[in-house]
């Protein structure tokens, strides 16, 4: 058993590795459609790049694209932290962030400055 910093003893730390996985890789997307769409908004090549399916446009492939990073982060995150214990505060604070900072950059007013116009 593990003891808590009163000294009180705690029972064993229970993995919590996948649920952190999932929490940081929804956060790594999130963050990735803010940012593919800023990409594809700001260069013609990139916007090109990601229009899969032309009546949506660019935002066929930003969407798609987004998708796909999740899910193969998740993936690989889930395995690989699968039977571990991973410090969850540290976890959400990321996933937070990168959400506050995807929201931002989603925020057209705050696009068009990055993009300096």
């Amino acid at each position: 058993m593990n003891s808590n910093r009163d000294g009180v003893e705690a029972g064993p730390e229970i993995p919590n590795g996948a649920a952190a996985a999932a929490i940081l890789s929804a956060g790594v997307g999130c963050f990735s459609v803010s940012l593919f769409a800023l990409l594809g908004d700001a260069f013609p090549a990139v916007a090109r790049f990601f229009n899969f399916y032309n009546p949506t446009g660019p935002l066929s492939g930003v969407t798609t694209t987004a998708i796909v990073v999740w899910l193969i982060l998740w993936v690989v995150l889930s395995r690989s932290w699968g039977g571990k214990s991973i410090p969850m505060g540290k976890m959400s604070a990321i996933s937070l962030g990168l959400l506050a900072v995807g929201f931002l950059l989603s925020f057209p007013p705050m696009a068009d400055l990055l993009q300096g116009k």
